[in-house]
């Protein structure tokens, strides 16, 4: 590699520089980190998620100026603060917005991690700080939800911190603890405020910079799958790279452009998202008295919260018959060899024997928090030969679409009021997502796989 000349600052920024590497921050994480030339579409939505942080952040603040986080007077500070405080209603709905359209994104961020394999090696430390992140930001969501003291803030937490009831020995204990209180009170809402302001924005921002800081350690990946880090010029420069700035800080801009039309039509014409952003009920102060008829949470935890409803008794049964019959199948199986013909299916009646030992509800829990905490297993679950989606077989894509497009209608049947039909639904549904991801080391490796080219495909636009 040449050898570089250094060029020290002067003034003011030389006088900061040897004191604090502003420059040696700015050189690493913008003017002289290489990028693959080949972005595209799916990654305008890592930069879109810092824009909502940031606009979460100055919203909350402001917020936090007028809100008072008392039982009695929390949802007369709202109402003060949408009709009184001078434009507070435009700083809330921003903030109500921006909480939606951060789990947008971050959905379509992920998504996008997932087709092109940006967890696979050497980038899984990235992955799993991004798995941590999105936990913590449905902690924070959560947190959030209750601040209001609505109708359906009230009963929405009611319903899940009792979920935590069902945790075998300390589940009441750990409930109470939670709220703070036998129900949800004023010392719950005093506890999730302080958890919603202060705890997870700490614990949020440090994971987001260690998560940047292991994405800049081994480069961003591509759409091809392909390390550009492999190709050097004579300077040691990715020959598929481009630096970050100005580049794809100009890129960047584009999306936020498109983002922010999005996001200012639906904070000025629809900041409810007919029910899907703020609910109705929400518009109701809280009343521990009177129990909404359909009890739901927002569209961003529905998901997940069908697979809770689908684990019903009868669901546990079919999986206990899933465990014996996956165990049979390893044990005969030519493909699993050694110890792990008798450990796997040893793990798997033991799984059984576990699902009727605790009740349904425990099991429900267990679904819905496995299935996040699933995601950050997928480094080691991929077996396939490429990371891109272009590079696999068809049958893959179709796979990924089924996968898609169930989770979609688990969101849906999430919103719903409970029947027959929608919990078979939710059951077929959960079965679907849990296999894609069980699965997933067998289905991987199959099929006939593209060539991957050794540099990276790119056509200007």
């Amino acid at each position: 590699m040449a050898s570089e000349k250094v060029v020290e600052t002067t003034g003011l920024l030389g006088w900061v520089d040897r004191r604090f590497p502003m420059t040696k921050m700015v050189k690493e994480h913008m003017t002289e980190y290489y990028a693959p030339k080949n972005f595209n579409f799916w990654y305008f939505f890592g930069s879109l998620a810092m824009l909502v942080l940031v606009i979460q952040i100055l919203t909350g603040i402001f917020l936090v100026m007028h809100y008072k986080p008392d039982g009695n007077v929390a949802f007369a500070s709202v109402e003060y603060i949408m009709r009184e405080v001078p434009f507070g209603w435009v700083i809330r709905y921003m903030h109500s917005t921006g909480a939606s359209m951060f789990f947008v994104v971050v959905y379509l961020h992920m998504l996008r991690g997932m087709l092109y394999g940006s967890y696979r090696k050497p980038r899984e430390l990235v992955w799993i700080f991004g798995v941590a992140i999105f936990l913590c930001l449905m902690a924070e969501a959560f947190f959030g939800y209750l601040l209001p003291w609505g109708q359906m803030s009230y009963w929405g937490a009611q319903v899940i911190v009792n979920l935590f009831a069902a945790v075998p020995f300390v589940g009441e204990a750990l409930s109470t603890w939670i709220r703070g209180d036998f129900v949800v009170s004023d010392a719950t809402l005093n506890r999730f405020f302080a958890f919603h302001v202060i705890a997870i924005p700490l614990v949020l921002i440090g994971l987001i910079v260690a998560h940047i800081i292991a994405l800049h350690e081994v480069g961003s990946n591509n759409p091809d799958g392909v390390e550009i880090k492999e190709k050097l010029d004579a300077n040691g420069r990715p020959l598929d790279g481009i630096p970050f700035h100005p580049y794809y800080t100009v890129h960047d801009i584009l999306g936020v452009a498109g983002f922010l039309l999005v996001f200012a039509a639906i904070m000025f014409f629809a900041p409810t998202m007919g029910g899907y952003f703020l609910e109705a009920n929400n518009f109701i102060p809280a009343d521990p008295y009177v129990t909404p008829p359909h009890i739901a949470p927002v569209w961003y935890f529905t998901p997940f919260y069908s697979m809770l409803r689908a684990t019903t008794d009868e669901f546990t049964w079919a999986l206990v018959a899933f465990c014996i019959l996956f165990a049979i199948g390893l044990f005969f199986s030519k493909n699993t060899r050694g110890i792990w013909k008798i450990v796997w299916p040893v793990i798997l009646i033991a799984v059984a024997v576990l699902l009727r030992v605790f009740d349904a509800k425990f099991w429900g829990v267990v679904v819905m928090g496995g299935t996040v905490v699933m995601l950050g297993f997928l480094p080691w679950l991929d077996k396939s030969p490429v990371k891109s989606i272009r590079y696999r077989p068809g049958w893959h894509k179709l796979l990924y679409a089924i996968f898609m497009i169930n989770f979609i209608i688990l969101g849906i049947i999430g919103t719903k009021a409970p029947s027959d039909l929608l919990n078979l639904t939710s059951q077929v549904a959960t079965v679907i997502y849990l296999a894609f991801f069980f699965f997933m080391p067998i289905w991987s490796r199959l099929g006939t796989f593209k060539e991957v080219p050794e540099r990276v495909t790119y056509k200007p636009h």
